[in-house]
């Protein structure tokens, strides 16, 4: 995926294209971050077990890499079984 090159501050619509939830999933080694457009669950919800947490992020966060996401907003604790 090519990535823009933009100067000068963040508009609505270049805000718009960027992913808007911050979401922990369940990982195979525990929460995982991750960073979706929308918050569709897909046929018939399957996604929605894996979902630990979600944040709807604020316009001028959505370009912040997943690493400093993940460090501003620390992942739930989950209980092992």
């Amino acid at each position: 995926m090519a990535r823009r090159h933009t100067t000068g501050p963040t508009t609505e619509t270049d805000a718009d294209d960027l992913p808007r939830y911050f979401v922990w999933v369940r990982g195979l080694e525990g929460p995982e971050p991750q960073k979706w457009g929308e918050m569709e669950f897909g046929i018939g919800d399957w996604k929605r077990p894996l979902v630990l947490a979600w944040l709807e992020l604020p316009a001028d966060e959505r370009r912040l890499p997943l690493s400093m996401l993940a460090r501003r907003y620390p992942p739930p604790r989950v209980e092992s079984l």
